[in-house]
């Protein structure tokens, strides 16, 4: 199978919003990011509207300057599980990092998501960039940039490889003749690895579409490495279009050089939009969206791409401060762009504070200038689709309403679903069990 030339839609569902600021909106419900309701009435909108996918972030890591969806907030399978059995078509992606978990677990969770939702799981795959999560998991100390890299590369081999485990007609299941299981169809791993040593087999078969889809989001250099070589589909959130295209060709370039399709990974862009009737009501509502900003917001974004480093000892309007050592075992790529922008302009704290608490979106207009955006984007290989982030409350139920109809008109958006799985819905082939595949090849030799 191969990706077809339609873009693919997402959804993050963000309970409260984005920043720190999104949930004085009067409209907003507070509790949005424990409301299971919340989540639900989002999920069928989108799958109404024939999204590939809800996304569900995650971190390990709050502190009582972390952003108000950060504090309180689901864990990702568990809501995901939920929301399986009250969907019939949408994907279901969620965070869980390589860098606190057992990869055991984590094989045997997505798996579990994938049956109940009858394959249509996904598995973002982090490495956790704030140093504090180490004090949640009895550790001394938080993996550095490119080991935390390293263990992620053994981590989503063993996993998949424990998703191996069962080859796809394993489960017998004969009554007459008590044979539950074909034992020579069902496989140990017996991974012993630099971090990992995992005998298996993992005790759940393998789904509809064989193995959960592998997202991922680094940004930097050993993370664009990573992604090219592993994910299916990446998840970016660049500034502008050339940052976009940039991005978009590097890492199909990275991935054909290891070898992979022509079409591996699928770029999901991260799009904040401010959707309006007309450009008048969409002006309205971004100074409706721009008067909830606030310093705090900026300040907490900044906070959190320098592993939660307190900025507010230093001078607003002095120089900003030397803190690019914080950034490199961090949130790399983003604090790398913070300092770009910041060197770039001379600006101050306070005015990369401001910059970054209310941008202007370049996804701001009627439905048809979004349209018109989005098509632009996908057409000049700055995406091959986009995460919709709602910046106010009503803004999904309008993309859905009057954008999709008019990406629909224009061949650029599926009409309706066409098969049952994530991996079929973007155009991935299902994978081949290794066993099975060894299996063959030793029968052709």
């Amino acid at each position: 199978m191969s990706f077809s030339r339609k873009i693919k839609l997402g959804l993050i569902l963000h309970g409260v919003g984005r920043t720190w600021d999104d949930w004085r909106h009067p409209d907003r419900d507070v509790h949005a990011s424990t409301s299971y309701p919340f989540y639900l009435h989002q999920t069928r909108l989108a799958e109404e509207g024939k999204f590939d996918l809800v996304f569900v972030a995650d971190s390990l890591s709050i502190n009582e300057k972390s952003s108000p969806h950060y504090l309180n907030r689901f864990e990702p399978i568990t809501i995901l599980s939920a929301l399986a059995g009250a969907t019939r078509h949408i994907g279901l992606v969620g965070t869980v990092t390589v860098s606190y978990s057992e990869p055991f677990n984590v094989a045997r969770q997505f798996a579990s998501l994938d049956h109940i939702s009858g394959g249509r799981a996904g598995w973002n795959v982090v490495t956790s960039w704030l140093g504090e999560t180490a004090a949640n998991f009895s550790r001394d100390k938080h993996p550095e940039h490119a080991e935390r890299y390293r263990i992620a590369a053994e981590h989503l081999d063993v996993v998949q490889g424990l998703w191996d485990s069962w080859e796809d007609d394993a489960l017998v299941g004969d009554k007459q003749s008590g044979t539950f299981i074909d034992p020579a169809k069902l496989h140990r791993l017996d991974h012993r690895g630099k971090y990992f040593q995992v005998r298996g087999p993992l005790n759940i078969r393998r789904s509809l579409q064989g193995q959960p889809v592998i997202f991922q989001a680094g940004a930097s250099d050993t993370g664009r490495n990573f992604a090219a070589q592993s994910a299916e589909v990446i998840f970016t959130i660049p500034q502008n279009l050339e940052e976009a295209q940039e991005f978009y060709s590097d890492v199909k370039l990275r991935a054909r050089n290891a070898g992979r399709g022509e079409n591996l990974p699928c770029v999901l862009t991260g799009i904040n939009p401010v959707v309006g009737l007309t450009p008048q009501d969409a002006e309205a509502r971004y100074q409706e969206l721009a008067s909830l900003g606030s310093l705090e917001t900026g300040l907490g974004m900044i906070s959190r791409m320098f592993n939660d480093h307190d900025f507010s000892q230093y001078d607003l309007d002095g120089s900003f401060p030397d803190v690019e050592v914080l950034g490199r075992d961090s949130s790399q790529s983003n604090s790398q762009r913070i300092l770009k922008a910041v060197r770039a302009g001379n600006l101050t704290l306070r005015q990369i504070a401001e910059q970054i608490a209310t941008p202007r979106s370049e996804f701001l207009g009627a439905p048809d200038e979004i349209a018109d955006r989005l098509q632009y984007w996908f057409e000049n290989e700055a995406a091959d689709g986009f995460i919709f982030f709602e910046t106010l409350p009503g803004q999904l139920e309008i993309f859905v309403r009057h954008v999709v109809p008019r990406l629909q008109e224009r061949g650029l958006f599926r009409n309706d679903y066409t098969h049952n799985t994530l991996r079929e819905n973007l155009g991935l082939d299902i994978p081949v069990n290794r066993y099975r595949a060894q299996r063959f090849a030793r029968s052709s030799a």
